[in-house]
């Protein structure tokens, strides 16, 4: 009995967490590069029973140093065998121990029948210096006649010469749900603007097992010599199936910052464990040798002469980005003048050529706010056509076009019904399209187009709910680095997920011009499933473009967007503060304290004294949001709901009828009341227990608590 006890104890201990690891296996398929082999030791079970350590992999994320690793037990007698009785553990050579857990599917794995074999993969968090080099694998039998209960059957000391990298040029098995995957890096392509490397790495996932298989929403990175991470956007993950013997291809991109040295890097392939909040490693590759593409021009400049001048003109990248049921191609360039003359800006125009057959019409946007381009200087120009986003291709040609005209006006952008288009520059590569620079957790992209420059962040996140909806929402702060007073620039914005899922988001604009230094905050949200997680949520924010222009004033309809950046977002503060004091509705802080409760003349009063606050040189559309208090009796014989519009918050206290106004403003009051008709509450009131009061912040309907206090009832509170 005690034993059995015993054995259910250490099946809850080892039912802790994490989706099923892919581990690479020595599995050999009938074509393609040689599968890269990492077994590492065995360890005898049985006389026909054994252990094998296949794979171990170290993971550095924001929750820390995680380690996992694959066993396979293999069961080559008659009888079945029982893992049950049987455990790892994790330590160090130096003796350090660390608790090792099964994946949460592999957590039923508790019997191999006879004949058979059974991968089971472990997790554990180990310390920040731990290298893989540094762990030994022990591999443990409960026995009841030992002093610890356990018996060492032998460990596995990770050799020196160890790596989980697979080699340029081979390949990896990794498992997805019990099927192998085969997969490798079959090209790798790097270019380079001024501010950003720009690689592309093709990844490629070949089914060798013997059902079909979804790939899991991995996460991908570039690891660099240093150690630093950088996210590459997968495209075609999504919902990707691949039958057995079929192989499929998928396209990485991605942005590091020219100031790293573009040597040695490795692709690093994780995925989410949901349930804990955890990433875990599922494979690293090292990188081959930089393809060259034929004709590759991204980061190249090039000159052409027009009437004006000559003109120097660069692609910067090009981007392909989600719009509605459709895809935006964009192509971002710079437009220089080289020499010691002022140019006119000419009238340019162009198109995008796919597979040298399909022609899409672009429109050329100029997003700064200039006339004219003085000696040595440059402006940024966009191009945007759209295309069904289902249709794929692989080769794209950007042909830029001057219009010469036999009408006035001039300047780039700038349309007429009688023009003449010229070709003047052609811009060929691949399909190597550059992925959207990414932004770090609390960190800024700084716009530097003359007459709008402004620095974006997302300032925080929040979730509201009710019982069947869910609307997720970031704060987004543009602060003026102008010197006059400024609009904030028109945005479109879409939540993106790790597996390209697009939810298109509204943001309630600022209508206000904002002073120089000074702060606008948007409210940018969206609904989402019930029950979707927003682990690994991303922020895919750009400048809003009305028939070849910025957008500009209220009425506008955004046909397109370019500038786009991405923003990794924060963590969502979850706190529910346990007084109400000092309690954050930003930009608003709202202080409540010496409440009370009263009943007299068949009228139930809370009674409170407030203090709202706001951040200076801030302005913000508050539109949808209020303020809600809830009181709750314990007992549940008195509830009520009160609501008080953000919008009626800037009107300040003072006046001569403070006493009376029923809603909140900025300032201090003291005795502010609620009063609400109960005729029958006096007769209760023997029943009546610890009431709660609680803060909400209410959007659209959806609700957030932020905080909540108990008190007793006709007591006043400090």
């Amino acid at each position: 009995m005690i034993k059995k006890m015993y054995h259910k104890h250490i099946a809850a201990i080892a039912i802790s967490a994490l989706l099923a690891l892919g581990a690479a296996t020595p599995v050999w398929a009938d074509s393609g590069p040689p599968t890269s082999i990492r077994d590492v030791g065995k360890v005898t079970m049985t006389e026909s029973s054994y252990f094998e350590l296949k794979e171990i992999h170290l993971l550095q994320d924001q929750s820390g140093r995680v380690a996992t690793f694959t066993i396979t037990i293999h069961n080559e007698g008659s009888s079945e065998l029982q893992f049950i009785d049987y455990w790892v553990r994790l330590k160090t050579k130096s003796g350090n121990q660390f608790s090792a857990r099964l994946l949460p599917a592999d957590k039923d794995k508790n019997r191999v029948a006879p004949g058979s074999t059974t991968d089971i993969t472990f997790y554990a968090t180990v310390n920040a210096g731990t290298k893989i080099q540094d762990l030994v694998v022990q591999f443990l039998k409960w026995d009841f006649s030992q002093p610890n209960f356990e018996r060492v059957l032998g460990e596995v000391a990770i050799p020196d010469d160890y790596t989980d990298v697979t080699p340029a040029g081979q390949a990896s098995v990794i498992s997805v749900g019990g099927t192998d995957v085969k997969a490798s890096i079959t090209k790798f392509v790097s270019n380079k603007n001024e501010k950003y490397h720009v690689p592309t790495v093709y990844l490629s996932l070949e089914n060798v097992g013997n059902h079909t298989v979804t790939i899991p929403a991995y996460l991908f990175s570039i690891r660099t010599s240093e150690g630093l991470l950088y996210p590459m956007e997968a495209k075609g993950l999504k919902d990707l199936q691949i039958n057995p013997k079929e192989t499929k291809d998928i396209q990485l991109s991605g942005s590091i910052p020219v100031a790293v040295a573009a040597d040695a890097w490795q692709l690093a392939v994780a995925e989410t464990i949901p349930d804990l909040k955890l990433n875990v490693a599922i494979a690293n590759f090292q990188l081959p040798a930089v393809s060259q593409p034929a004709g590759g021009s991204v980061g190249q400049s090039y000159t052409f002469t027009s009437k004006s001048g000559v003109y120097t003109a660069q692609l910067n990248g090009l981007h392909r980005l989600p719009w509605e049921d459709q895809d935006l191609l964009t192509a971002d360039l710079t437009l220089s003048n080289k020499g010691e003359e002022s140019l006119p800006i000419p009238t340019l125009s162009g198109y995008f050529l796919l597979d040298d057959a399909v022609k899409i019409d672009a429109k050329l946007i100029q997003t700064a706010k200039v006339i004219g381009l003085g000696a040595g200087t440059s402006v940024n120009l966009q191009l945007t056509g759209k295309v069904p986003y289902t249709y794929e291709f692989s080769r794209i040609k950007l042909v830029l076009q001057e219009n010469e005209r036999e009408t006035g006006g001039a300047g780039a952008g700038t349309s007429t019904s009688n023009t003449a288009a010229t070709d003047v520059l052609e811009f060929s590569t691949q399909a190597e399209l550059q992925a959207i620079p990414f932004i770090g957790m609390g960190q800024s992209y700084t716009s530097s187009d003359i007459g709008r420059r402004a620095k974006i962040r997302v300032q925080s996140v929040s979730t509201y709910e009710d019982k069947t909806n869910v609307m997720f929402s970031a704060m987004v702060e543009a602060t003026n680095l102008e010197k006059r007073f400024t609009n904030v620039s028109k945005f479109v914005a879409n939540f993106r997920s790790a597996d390209g899922t697009i939810f298109p988001a509204t943001v309630a604009e600022v209508k206000n011009k904002i002073s120089p230094a000074g702060k606008a905050l948007l409210n940018v949200w969206a609904s989402v499933p019930k029950g979707f997680t927003a682990a690994n949520l991303n922020l895919l924010l750009g400048e809003a473009v009305t028939e070849g222009k910025l957008s500009e004033g209220e009425k506008y309809v955004a046909d397109s967007y370019v500038n786009p950046v991405a923003y990794w977002l924060p963590d969502e503060n979850t706190a529910v503060a346990s007084n109400l004091k000092n309690i954050d509705v930003f930009p608003y802080t709202i202080s409540i304290d010496n409440i009370g409760t009263s009943i007299s003349d068949g009228v139930f009063t809370l009674q409170f004294n407030y203090e709202l606050s706001k951040e200076k040189m801030t302005e913000i559309n508050t539109e949808g949001h209020t303020l809600l208090l809830v009181f709750e009796d314990g007992g549940g014989i008195k509830r009520f709901e009160k609501r008080f519009d953000f919008k009626d918050f800037d009107v300040i206290n003072g006046d001569s009828t403070a006493d009376e106004d029923t809603k909140i403003r900025l300032g201090t009051r003291d005795n502010f009341k609620i009063s609400i008709p109960d005729s029958g509450l006096i007769y209760n009131t023997r029943f009546l227990q610890k009431y709660t009061l609680s803060i909400y912040d209410e959007f659209q309907g959806q609700r957030k608590l932020l905080a909540a206090q108990k008190a007793d009832w006709f007591i006043t509170t400090d």
